[in-house]
């Protein structure tokens, strides 16, 4: 049976093409800054592009190379591209796609730093940038100018859980002439697969769910069209964000375990979800796998389960966070997500600090909210962790 024929767990374990000479069980890394050439004609071919053989390591690497075809093959993608972080893949994608004039649209509760580089950086050089609640597609209808590039969406949103409508966005874009670019971090491929819905390209932070063990930092754009992915991956290289091979690695072997740590993670995040819901000092929680949540029928058509990324406000807003925060034991108060360990924080003190307090309040960010990320601890010691922090308010 053809790897291509397999399931999309046996892919996560058996994807990867590598060049397999002493037969390794897994993908070795190759620690290398630099490759030998055969000879002067092989290297000449190397640069011209006639034989597809390594360079230097920031242009390629065959343990990266392994990541990027494993990840591009569960997002039913052509092209992978690798970076150092999250937010490489987010500069490499402005950089390549944007230019000095034109216009994009995202989602307003998109991750803090996403949203401030643009604002604050690349504005600086002509770019200009409208952010709307995605879920709504009037508000993305209205906001799409002559000189609109790039629709940039996050689904589930960072971090109030609003689900976005990927196949009408695509139509949308591509009728104007932009390009749909989605942040599938909140997901995974797992969970959800873009390209497969009309997106023109996809990205992770590959620190969260696909590495799943809070040891690296690293990214990954995902194309269906080649020539869409030779771009990015050439300012990728020229930018110098470029992953290591080490993270690659255990990227790679992260990734083997994706569906049970995601299988186990939602499990749970179901069970606290519906605890919090019943909370008398819950004022509301956004989990998409409630029935209350605004786009529950949504999720269920274009995601395959509804993850473990839960927010929710306490009545007694900030205050009352602080006290839920400082007094859980088993939940770990720290930023980001997708790990086994269950973390909790603060979004408009902690990822979001950076984005204005007007634009928070518009995006849905309000003061008390709490976003949870769920593990795979035992979901009673998660819920009585909760339940005690929840009688110190």
């Amino acid at each position: 049976m053809k790897k291509s024929q397999l399931g999309l767990n046996s892919r996560m374990i058996h994807g990867g093409e590598f060049d397999n000479p002493l037969g390794s069980a897994t993908v070795p890394i190759y620690q290398t800054s630099t490759f030998i050439f055969e000879n002067a004609d092989h290297g000449a071919r190397c640069f011209s592009g006639e034989d597809d053989g390594y360079i230097y390591t920031r242009i390629g690497n065959p343990t990266i190379h392994a990541l990027e075809t494993l990840v591009a093959d569960l997002e039913g993608g052509s092209e992978g591209i690798a970076t150092s972080s999250g937010m490489a893949a987010v500069n490499t994608l402005y950089m390549a796609l944007l230019s000095q004039g034109d216009h994009m649209i995202s989602s307003a509760a998109v991750y803090g730093p996403s949203r401030v580089v643009m604002e604050q950086h690349w504005a600086r050089f002509g770019v200009e940038s409208t952010y709307v609640n995605t879920a709504n597609p009037d508000e993305i209808l209205a906001a799409f100018k002559p000189n609109t590039r790039m629709l940039y969406v996050e689904t589930p949103a960072n971090p109030t859980m609003d689900i976005t409508d990927l196949r009408l966005c695509a139509k949308i874009a591509h009728d104007r002439g932009a390009l749909l670019v989605v942040d599938n971090t909140f997901c995974s491929p797992y969970l959800q697969r873009p390209l497969e819905l009309g997106a023109d390209a996809v990205f992770h932070s590959m620190t969260k769910f696909l590495n799943g063990h809070a040891d690296i930092v690293a990214g990954m754009i995902i194309t269906k069209d080649k020539a869409l992915g030779k771009k990015l991956r050439g300012m990728m290289v020229n930018m110098g964000c470029n992953m290591d091979p080490h993270q690659a690695y255990l990227v790679i072997r992260g990734i083997k375990t994706l569906g049970i740590r995601i299988e186990r993670s939602q499990q749970n995040a179901m069970k606290v979800a519906r605890f919090l819901e019943s909370h008398p000092k819950v004022a509301w929680v956004k989990y998409p796998g409630l029935e209350s949540h605004p786009q529950h029928e949504l999720a269920k058509t274009q995601m395959h389960g509804f993850g473990s990324m839960i927010s929710f406000e306490l009545k007694g807003g900030l205050d009352a966070g602080k006290v839920l925060m400082n007094n859980v034991k088993v939940a770990i108060l720290a930023v980001s997500l997708g790990g086994v360990e269950t973390l909790i924080q603060h979004p408009a003190s902690m990822t979001h600090s950076k984005v204005s307090h007007e634009a928070k309040l518009k995006a849905g960010i309000t003061d008390g909210l709490v976003r949870y990320s769920v593990g795979i601890e035992d979901v009673d010691d998660l819920i009585d962790d909760l339940k005690l922090g929840l009688e110190k308010i």
